[in-house]
């Protein structure tokens, strides 16, 4: 992954965008698009 996208990713995540993503999602993913994919996943 490179540097720029963990930034961007970080960024985000500490501003509060992905507030409404379960903890459970984030567990053992690597990019955000992982946890995006694997939230919807925890909510079908």
């Amino acid at each position: 992954m490179p540097i720029e996208e963990t930034i961007a990713s970080f960024k985000k995540l500490t501003e509060g965008e992905y507030d409404h993503i379960p903890e459970q999602a984030f567990f053992l993913c690597g990019g955000i698009e992982d946890v995006e994919e694997k939230a919807k996943a925890l909510n079908a």
